[in-house]
């Protein structure tokens, strides 16, 4: 592929898979992914998007189950059969699982590549009875640089916090990935559509990132999932998605991350995170992070 000044386009296809993860069904949950995983790969997939605690299923009854379902990052058992997988098939995998870090739990999204462990984010929103079972995240929002791009990740909750986009932008990152497991918003109309799409669109456009969101689906111990997972490109509109409400599917968009940056001014004179007023308010919105490229 040849973009209009003549240089080659580096395309990668994204997939991101929308399962039914069960809930204390680890070792079915891991060959279940595995299936989907290798199904996106053989579609020509490189970077591919599991859903949240998609290792363990979501709603946990006490933390013993909690506990009993999860495992080190890197190290453990689900780590290990999506690292093999990724070294196999040459694959950048985003997954949510449940993270054991000595007597601590966290909600956790892995990024891994052909050669491993690339790097781990924490859930930083804990929603609802995740308060129950997981330690807010303490590792901010990281970006993380690879042959494909620059990858940020975060997870559910988390994109309802203008924040978390823009810190992974303001990084330089190109694709922001959410493992995510949407529940209903009440209040909203028959037909409207979701508004964690709704969120993710907007974010997409107001950062100039591309935004890849992998939601499950299914019922689990009275709790309902939506499904609808998205691809968004950088101008907010989406190129994948939304998919089923309530059926398991893999959506594809095939995307050159590098448009993230370099089409990120809009006209001559605008440029959406240059023309942030950082004499008026802080430039890292106050966080500890480095400002990357953008």
């Amino acid at each position: 592929m040849v973009d209009a000044k003549g240089k080659e386009a580096a395309t990668v296809r994204v997939a991101c898979i929308q399962m039914e993860p069960r809930v204390g069904q680890k070792t079915e949950n891991i060959q279940h992914s595995l299936e989907l995983v290798n199904q996106a790969a053989d579609a020509g997939a490189t970077l591919i998007v599991l859903p949240e605690l998609a290792n363990s299923g979501y709603v946990f009854e006490t933390r013993e189950e909690a506990f009993a379902l999860s495992e080190p990052v890197p190290g453990g058992e689900t780590y290990q059969a999506w690292a093999d997988v990724a070294a196999r098939r040459h694959l950048y995998i985003v997954a949510g699982i449940c993270e054991r870090d000595g007597e601590v739990l966290y909600n956790s999204s892995v990024v891994i590549g052909p050669s491993g462990h690339i790097g781990t984010f924490r859930k930083v929103h804990l929603w609802n009875e995740e308060n129950l079972f997981f330690e807010p995240g303490d590792l901010g929002f990281p970006v993380f640089k690879t042959p494909l791009g620059r990858i940020g990740t975060f997870i559910c909750y988390d994109a309802w916090f203008p924040e978390s986009y823009r810190l992974c932008a303001l990084q330089g990152a190109d694709i922001v990935c959410i493992p995510t497991n949407w529940v209903p918003i009440p209040g909203q109309e028959e037909g409207r559509q979701a508004m964690a799409n709704i969120l993710v669109m907007g974010a997409a456009h107001s950062n100039s990132v591309f935004i890849a969101a992998a939601d499950r689906v299914g019922t689990e111990r009275g709790q309902p999932f939506i499904g609808q997972s998205l691809i968004a490109s950088y101008t907010g509109w989406p190129i994948a998605g939304p998919a089923s409400v309530t059926d398991e599917q893999i959506i594809y968009a095939d995307v050159n991350l590098a448009d993230a940056r370099r089409k990120r001014n809009w006209n001559e004179y605008n440029q959406v995170l240059r023309d942030r007023r950082t004499d008026v308010y802080d430039e890292m919105l106050g966080s500890a992070v480095q400002r990357g490229w953008y």
